[in-house]
């Protein structure tokens, strides 16, 4: 059998094909941590170019942004199924690199808002094929990758955010960094059609009702869990540096720093992940971060000084840092003849937590407060001790696989 054998015994090491899908999966995950953080670090100067004075209008944009993501997730699931999770990630990296200039010039605002969507679309379809791509990669190799690929796109967000501040916030060298986002995106789509994981679409090849035999439960327990951390993610990226400036009446240049902490978190525990997992187990770690967690937005909540909102938001970066990966790893791990499906099934609940956490939040400041309004995140985290016994403890993803990349096997598709 060509693509992916899933029942062949462990290799000890992978070879060059391997090594090489490896390598474009994380670009692929760098592409969208770089094209994301752009995206949003763009923003001001954006909304002043389109003399946008209204900040609802650009809350309904990423709220825009957000839906068009989830038909994205829902896109490579379908391209995923016919063609495989290759051809679902090269057309969500083609799709971003077609947005990023559209949004880069400047254009009506009904053509600009039309952009927008058409970015969301090619991030949540990029967010679910990686994702399938990062398990596939990661049960060939026979040992957990997935925190390194999140690490990638970490990386990649704070180097985007760089990039944006060093050509300085105006709208033209905005455009820049949007144009250098797309270039990437597009130089990632044009390798990555050759050597990222040659998956055989197994979906394809089963009757319609075997198709649709999918682990239910466990894809709500796995959903729901990144959902509370998606809750959590989206409340600190949003609300962080606004409640240390405005409400805790924090200097402007130390405000950002409590997100600053938050992401310093969740790549050090990224990068630290694919070693803890076979070390400590899955349950055990997913209790261990979902706590941390909780009680980094339990201290946000009920402790209204700077430095402890600080420490809060940085105890937070935990979940994100180590409960995406291991989540998406484990959710691939449910029925792997069906993980594309079940992993963008999965991703689906991505975008629901982050309106949830954007939205809701900030609906809450307006009566409680907005340090208060963090204890709606320090409850979803805990809601996910619930579900640890969902998460098998196990010293790798699975058996080692035969990963072909095109160049290998024309034949496949």
């Amino acid at each position: 059998m060509t693509g992916i054998e899933r029942n062949e015994a462990p290799t000890t090491r992978p070879d060059q094909s391997l090594r090489r899908a490896r390598g474009a999966v994380t670009a692929a995950y760098a592409a969208q941590g770089l094209g994301y953080a752009v995206i949003v670090t763009s923003l001001p100067a954006l909304q002043l170019r389109q003399g946008i004075d209204d900040s609802f209008v650009i809350s309904m944009l990423i709220l825009g942004v957000a839906v068009a993501a989830a038909v994205g997730s829902v896109i490579a699931n379908v391209v995923a199924v016919r063609w495989g999770s290759r051809a679902a990630l090269t057309l969500g990296l083609v799709i971003q690199a077609v947005a990023l200039p559209l949004i880069a010039i400047p254009l009506p605002f009904e053509l600009f808002a039309a952009a927008f969507g058409i970015f969301g679309i090619g991030l949540g379809c990029v967010d679910a094929a990686a994702a399938m791509q990062g398990v596939a990669v990661q049960r060939a190799y026979g040992r957990h990758l997935l925190g390194g690929f999140f690490a990638a796109a970490t990386a990649a967000a704070i180097g985007g955010a760089l990039l944006v501040s060093g050509v300085a916030l105006s709208a033209a060298a905005a455009g820049v960094a949007l144009g250098c986002a797309a270039v990437i995106a597009l130089g990632v789509a044009v390798i990555g059609i050759r050597l990222f994981a040659r998956e055989v679409p197994i979906d394809e090849a089963l009757p319609p009702s075997e198709r649709a035999n999918l682990p239910r439960t466990g894809i709500w327990v796995f959903g729901l869990v990144i959902l509370a951390v998606f809750v959590a993610d989206s409340a600190v990226s949003t609300w962080s540096t606004q409640y240390l400036q405005l409400d805790l009446a924090t200097l402007a240049w130390v405000a950002p720093l409590g997100y600053a902490a938050y992401q310093a978190v969740v790549l050090l525990t990224r990068l630290f992940t694919d070693r803890l997992i076979p070390a400590v187990g899955r349950r055990r770690l997913v209790a261990i971060a979902a706590s941390v967690s909780a009680v980094g937005c339990l201290v946000v909540a009920l402790v209204p000084f700077p430095a402890a909102a600080a420490i809060g938001f940085a105890l937070a970066g935990v979940s994100a840092g180590v409960l995406i990966p291991v989540t998406f790893g484990a959710a691939g791990d449910l029925d792997p003849a069906h993980s594309d499906q079940v992993i963008a099934r999965v991703n689906l609940f991505n975008y629901a937590g982050a309106i949830i956490g954007a939205v809701v939040v900030g609906l809450l400041a307006d009566g409680p407060g907005l340090g208060p309004a963090f204890l709606l995140p320090a409850v979803a985290l805990a809601a996910i001790l619930f579900a640890v016994p969902a998460f098998r403890s196990r010293a790798a993803p699975g058996p080692a696989a035969d990963l072909r990349t095109a160049g290998d096997d024309p034949s496949v598709i």
